[in-house]
C-alpha cells in the first residue's frame, strides 16, 4: 500500500511539474506583442538578461538590456526603445 501511494504521489508532482515547465514556456512569447529594451523602469522588466535572471530585478530605468513585452508597432513609437533581436 505505501509503495502504491508512493508511486502516485511522485505520478502526480511529475504531472504537476510537466505543466508548470509547458506552461511557462507558453507565457513565454506573448502574441500580438513584442519585446523592447531600453524602455524598462527599475523594477519592472519582463525577464532576465545577461545581468540577471528573472523579471522585476533590473537596478536602473532605461538600461539598454532590460525589456518589457509592448504592442507589436509600439516600440519604434518610444523614445529609447529598441526592439529586441530573436535569439
Amino acid at each position: 500500500m505505501k509503495d502504491t501511494k508512493k508511486i502516485m504521489s511522485t505520478a502526480i508532482a511529475s504531472t504537476l511539474l510537466g505543466l508548470t515547465i509547458a506552461s511557462s514556456s507558453v507565457l513565454a512569447a506573448k502574441p500580438g506583442f513584442e519585446k523592447c529594451q531600453g524602455i524598462a523602469k527599475a523594477g519592472l522588466n519582463d525577464c532576465g538578461t545577461s545581468k540577471h535572471g528573472c523579471a522585476g530585478l533590473a537596478k536602473a530605468a532605461g538600461d539598454a538590456e532590460e525589456w518589457v513585452y509592448v504592442p507589436e508597432g509600439t516600440c519604434d513609437k518610444i523614445v529609447g526603445g529598441k526592439i529586441k533581436a530573436a535569439k
